[in-house]
């Protein structure tokens, strides 16, 4: 219970600080949100996304799950998408992997820890289809480190199907959808270098960044 307390202190400290900075922050977030981007990243405590792009909080709406997956059937990720989409008007989906991902890893290496083996039956299926692809690299490391990259562009290409995205496209709205990684050995992010914005392009951008061609739903 101390390790509770002490959080429950490290909260007062944090919040006192913030309105010693910025008077009113509270107070003005408390009527408002405004974030102009999505996050959809992985639920690794290492991973904080805020932090690691240097906003405050209002500023970064964010849905988080074990290895960065969407699914046409989550209903916790997909509520989140719609609301940012359609309530918030976010201009940007930003699909964040990182390097050293403990799911990805999972996948790849066909290791059995339960329950989630469900979940991760994508990244397994990904992994399997670009198998000559993978194995063809040098070294195991990079193999790991381009299936976090496939993965996290597999999920941005997943973000451009769902018709919550389409519907928005369709719409004229302004959105693009992005897939970045992030390591952890140095902080840094990565662009990939898939940047959507409309329903054409989503296929045809996956195939030329992954360059392995194009995949299923």
């Amino acid at each position: 219970m101390s390790e509770l307390r002490d959080l429950l202190e490290n909260n007062r400290r944090w919040a006192a600080g913030m309105e010693s900075r910025t008077p009113g922050f509270f107070a003005r977030l408390s009527s408002q949100q405004a974030p102009r981007h999505l996050w959809i990243g992985c639920s690794d405590s290492r991973v904080p996304a805020n932090e690691i792009v240097g906003l405050p909080p209002g500023e970064l709406f964010v849905h988080r799950n074990v290895a960065n997956i969407v699914m046409h059937n989550d209903f916790s990720c997909l509520s989140v998408l719609q609301y940012a989409v359609e309530v918030l008007g976010v201009q940007h989906i930003i699909v964040c992997g990182h390097y050293g991902c403990g799911g990805v890893q999972a996948a790849w290496e066909g290791r059995q820890l339960g329950l989630v083996d469900n979940w991760l039956r994508p990244i397994r299926d990904l992994a399997q289809l670009y198998r000559d692809a993978l194995d063809r690299l040098p070294a195991d490391a990079q193999r790991f480190d381009r299936l976090c990259e496939l993965n996290v562009l597999y999920q941005a290409l997943r973000v451009g199907r769902t018709t919550i995205v389409q519907q928005a496209w369709d719409r004229g709205q302004d959105l693009t959808v992005h897939a970045w990684v992030y390591r952890l050995t140095d902080g840094l992010l990565r662009d990939l270098g898939y940047r959507v914005s409309d329903l054409a392009s989503t296929e045809s951008e996956f195939a030329r960044v992954a360059g392995l061609g194009t995949i299923g739903a």
